[in-house]
């Protein structure tokens, strides 16, 4: 079994969804040396998060941050932590709702992502700096 892990920094993104599949493979190549395994990617952030969805049609990623502001509204009056912000608290809970990692599958050396499937961050903050992913690829 083949282990391999990497800390990837991502430009800083505006807020909403954004595809980072390409980057994904582009740094971390150690990828193409396992037949059989699997991708973990966890983004070290709160405010922030990953998620694996469309990757062909960009109005569903417009879509995504329409929707998930309509759930998750900015100055509700119940928030108490409001220190960094308006979009800070909406920001953690929507990071909690769409998660910190997803997992995929590797076969043959690549991501086995279905034809319109693309890797996701979620840019949750109206001025976020850059986010840091771990990638960890294990298999055979």
């Amino acid at each position: 079994m083949k282990f391999y892990q990497k800390e990837v920094r991502l430009p800083a993104h505006e807020r909403g969804f954004h595809l980072i599949t390409q980057v994904i493979t582009k740094s971390f190549s150690e990828i193409k040396q396992i037949e059989t395994g699997m991708l973990q990617i966890f983004i070290k952030h709160t405010s922030a998060s990953v998620t694996i969805n469309e990757n062909a049609d960009p109005t569903v990623r417009t879509d995504f941050e329409s929707h998930i502001n309509m759930m998750v509204p900015e100055n509700a009056s119940y928030y108490v932590h409001n220190y960094e912000g308006p979009d800070d608290m909406p920001a953690h809970i929507k990071a909690s709702l769409l998660g910190s990692s997803v997992q995929i599958p590797i076969t043959n050396g690549r991501l086995n992502l279905g034809t319109w499937q693309g890797i996701y961050l979620c840019e949750h903050r109206n001025n976020a700096s850059g986010r840091k992913l771990v990638l960890t690829a294990f298999g055979k």
